[in-house]
């Protein structure tokens, strides 16, 4: 597959995210809510992590030649479309994609509570979307 090199490589970093972000993951909600590095740390490695998955899916989008994005939403529309990931996957990779927004263009307010049940709950969904791109590699 073209680029897999490149993919391989974003799927590194994003593994790398992962392992910084498991290493600072505090204990208990009011250890986050106290540290203000703690808490914008957590809100900065999510945010990088969420560009990493995009990335990845721009990538695979070019390297199976389904076409130039007009923009983000257009992006995982063909991801979507050609089924590089699972249903359940995708929907993940749509709200990672809306979450990141609200760090990126401050949409309001930042909720600790969110980003605190994110990092508590669903860093596995990044696990899911790196064994799937691995997935996607070794079967094209």
């Amino acid at each position: 597959m073209q680029n897999r090199d490149r993919i391989l490589a974003k799927v590194d970093e994003l593994q790398g995210y992962m392992k910084e972000l498991r290493q600072i993951e505090p204990a208990s909600f009011e250890e986050y809510a106290a540290s203000i590095e703690k808490r914008r740390s957590v809100e900065r490695l999510l945010q990088i992590s969420v560009e990493c998955v995009l990335d990845i899916c721009s990538l695979v989008t070019s390297a199976l030649k389904l076409g130039l994005p007009s923009c983000e939403e257009d992006l995982l529309e063909k991801v979507e479309s050609a089924a590089i990931f699972q249903p359940e996957t995708m929907r993940k990779v749509k709200g990672m994609r809306a979450f990141r927004n609200i760090f990126v263009h401050k949409y309001g307010r930042i909720d600790d509570h969110i980003v605190f049940s994110v990092i508590k709950e669903q860093l596995t969904d990044f696990d899911t979307i790196i064994r799937e791109t691995v997935r996607i590699l070794n079967n094209r």
